[in-house]
């Protein structure tokens, strides 16, 4: 699988710090903005060859200047071009103003915003940069609003208006864009939050920046890639079941046998050596006949259970364990367990009553309603800001955490970040979450460290999941799983 964007992902005042030491190291602002223009004309032109007319809807910042140095080249081009000035082109100082006297020369109709202007052609959305926070006001909501109601074709310079460019909310209103073309350094909002609806296809031009200066600048998180996953060592031919662990699935309570179920096979398909599963005894005849390499125990009480933990190197807990007694009883042994853990579903919902606490070094796996729980909040903050979200649960809870979702955000307690931009809509589908706590378990298995094992399961999921969503809607959860395998030996192949 190719991938051609950056793996190192910023926020918006890193960017900002990264485009003032390219000026600090010889380059001309000027020339940065010229360079930005080239690149969002050369995108404009490749994705929309026949349009013939452009409409630029410029604001009163740098990026208003990208916007007016691409409609000069437009119209240096012979396409027909106006620039709607929401923001009075009067006020623009420095490089943005040298930048509209530019677009003026050209030739280029400048026309103040107002209600009734006509939208035409590609709309080139340069209305606001990446140094918004509050919420977006009128005349910029108005204007972005049209935009989305035109039905026309738009082209976001840097960033869609009204995104966040550190967690991808949406700031009241955005541009929905078909294209968005950013610039310097990738911006971690957008990938995260709502920003999949909005970003459209996305486009990365460094402007020729030195790479020694952006080397100098730590990236506030990571982008998983092929290039940036974590790698199972090749295993050596003397290799045996006892190599790779053994794997126990705590879970399933009545009615919801499946889930665990899901979990243990993905262990078992993802290269655990050896896989255990401790469920209702109800469950233990159908879980045999659908596989039966995992070894299935009927558990009743905690009493039973220890002897299975006595062997386990790797526990998956919580998938369909329920939080009435029975469940309650099972987790109540985790803590002391003393190996790499995952903590999925009512395991989660359990930990944020109170009702156990959750030894270091783990892996949680919450969606942003066990999240909102965990951190005591509503799900809207968590949606609000999940990078921060992804690494509150971190700190409070010592334990590298994924936070599910688009833009799924893979967190360490030291302050490691990493975010997986692969995944599909199709995804949105019961027992997805018990695969992937399934793989992240085989990987811990197999030698990985918590915050790896989420990275590597996480990339191998959404990429699976990707895959079938091509196929469309009414992806079964167990669909995933020999994808999941064939691209695990795609990135980690079994033998050199």
């Amino acid at each position: 699988m190719t991938d051609s964007l950056p793996v190192a992902l910023y926020n918006a005042a890193q960017v900002r710090e990264l485009d003032a030491r390219l000026i600090a190291a010889g380059t001309p602002g000027f020339e940065l903005m010229q360079r930005a223009a080239h690149a969002a004309w050369r995108a404009l032109r490749r994705r929309w060859p026949d349009e013939e007319s452009v409409t630029v809807l410029a604001g009163r910042g740098n990026n208003a200047g990208d916007g007016y140095l691409i409609a000069a080249l437009a119209r240096r081009a012979g396409r027909q071009v106006k620039v709607v000035a929401v923001g009075d082109a009067q006020q623009l100082q420095g490089d943005a103003a040298l930048a509209r006297d530019a677009a003026r020369e050209a030739g280029v109709d400048i026309r103040p915003w107002a209600d009734d202007v006509t939208l035409e052609g590609v709309l080139v959305d340069a209305l606001l940069g990446t140094g918004l926070s509050g919420e977006v006001r009128d005349p910029y909501a108005g204007a972005i609003e049209r935009i989305n109601a035109s039905g026309r074709p738009v082209l976001a310079v840097d960033l869609p208006s009204g995104l966040c460019a550190d967690t991808g909310r949406a700031l009241g209103v955005a541009v929905r864009a078909d294209l968005t073309v950013t610039f310097i350094g990738l911006k971690l909002g957008l990938f995260a939050a709502q920003a999949p609806d909005l970003v459209g296809e996305l486009v990365f031009d460094d402007l020729q920046a030195d790479e020694a200066q952006l080397a100098r600048l730590q990236a506030t998180a990571t982008r998983l890639c092929p290039a940036s996953l974590p790698r199972l060592e090749p295993r050596p031919m003397t290799a045996h079941k006892g190599s790779f662990g053994q794997v126990l699935v705590i879970g399933g309570d009545l009615g919801t046998g499946g889930a665990a179920l899901l979990s243990a096979e993905a262990a078992l398909r993802c290269g655990a050596g050896m896989v255990s599963l401790a469920t209702r005894p109800e469950h233990v005849t159908a879980a045999l006949v659908r596989r039966p390499e995992i070894m299935c125990s009927g558990v009743e009480s905690t009493y039973s259970l220890t002897a299975l933990l006595a062997r386990a190197d790797v526990l998956v807990v919580g998938p369909g364990l329920g939080q009435a007694s029975w469940g309650r009883s099972l987790l109540s042994l985790a803590p002391g367990f003393g190996k790499p853990q995952v903590w999925d579903a009512d395991a989660l919902n359990l930990l944020a009553t109170g009702a156990v606490e959750v030894p270091p070094d783990c892996l949680l796996t919450p969606h942003p309603g066990e999240a909102a729980r965990l951190l005591q909040c509503d799900v809207a903050e968590i949606q609000a800001d999940r990078p921060g979200a992804a690494r509150a649960l971190a700190e409070r809870y010592r334990c590298a955490v994924i936070l599910k979702g688009a833009g799924t955000l893979i967190a360490a307690p030291d302050g490691r970040l990493a975010l997986c931009d692969r995944g599909h809509p199709a995804m949105a589908s019961a027992g997805l979450g018990d695969v992937l706590a399934g793989v992240a378990a085989a990987l811990l298995a197999q030698g990985l460290v918590p915050y790896e094992a989420g990275c590597l399961a996480v990339w191998l999921h959404a990429a699976a999941g990707e895959s079938h969503g091509r196929e469309g809607r009414g992806i079964a959860a167990a669909d995933l799983i020999t994808t999941i395998r064939h691209l695990l030996e795609e990135q980690s192949p079994c033998r050199m």
